[in-house]
């Protein structure tokens, strides 16, 4: 997550989302943003749908207020300005910037784990998504969720949200595999995901997990129409299984 994400489309769809999984503060949220620098590039630009509130206000009026009145002004476009607006109830943030060096980030993930001890379900925001092939402590590394980072958090019983940016590549066989990597340190858990235009948000919860938090996770797949939020129960693997469009198939 970057400073100059703060209130495009998508940061519209990721807000509404963990609101949605708040259950109005009953389920305890940490988020962390996996803040790193601004680039100076014009990513986070998708300000245009806050012109057409007649088109997307509906979806969740006072979030989009909220957004609005961040991308008013240059200065309010920090993260900062939507954790005062209590726009997700009840959530709390972990806002340091995130490092490249494997040490210093193993550091940063212990902070992290520490701040949201008491937390139902923790949210990572990186800026592109789960790890590919670049090795952790390299340049840039800072961009991705390692998988070994959703273990740790897993292993504690807690729920585990993922920001993941679609690449260009066949969208059903990138969710299967998304899925499938997730369940190397999740094995047993229950799986959801939410597709939008761009994105996809993979929900990873424990079997232990609040069963409020499943319920809310199922009351969001009817929320919204498919063209802003796409919510899918995906389930436990099942042997013989195959995964199509985030559903399982027999």
């Amino acid at each position: 997550m970057k400073h100059q994400y703060v209130g495009d489309v998508s940061d519209y769809r990721k807000y509404a989302l963990l609101r949605a999984l708040s259950w109005g503060g009953a389920n305890r949220i940490g988020v962390n943003w996996m803040l790193t620098p601004s680039d100076g590039s014009s990513d986070g630009g998708k300000l245009a749908y806050l012109k057409q509130p007649d088109r997307y206000r509906h979806f969740d009026p006072e979030l989009f207020d909220i957004l609005a009145h961040a991308a008013d002004e240059p200065d309010r476009r920090r993260l900062q300005t939507i954790e005062d607006s209590s726009a997700i109830a009840g959530a709390t943030y972990f806002s340091e910037l995130l490092p490249d060096q494997a040490a210093a980030r193993s550091a940063f993930i212990e902070r992290c784990a520490s701040a949201f001890r008491s937390a139902d379900l923790v949210f990572f925001d990186p800026d592109n998504g789960l790890e590919t092939s670049l090795l952790k402590g390299r340049k840039n590394s800072s961009k991705y969720l390692y998988l070994d980072e959703v273990g740790v958090f897993y292993a504690s019983r807690t729920a585990v949200l993922v920001y993941q940016h679609f690449p260009r590549i066949e969208r059903r066989a990138f969710l299967a595999s998304c899925i499938e990597r997730l369940r190397r340190v999740a094995s047993d858990a229950l799986v959801w995901t939410f597709t939008t235009a761009h994105v996809v948000f993979f929900l990873v919860l424990h079997p232990e997990s609040p069963a409020r938090l499943a319920i809310a996770a199922t009351e969001a797949c009817g929320r919204w129409d498919d063209g802003f939020i796409a919510g899918r129960y995906v389930g436990a693997p099942r042997i013989g299984a195959t995964i199509i469009d985030s559903e399982i198939r027999v």
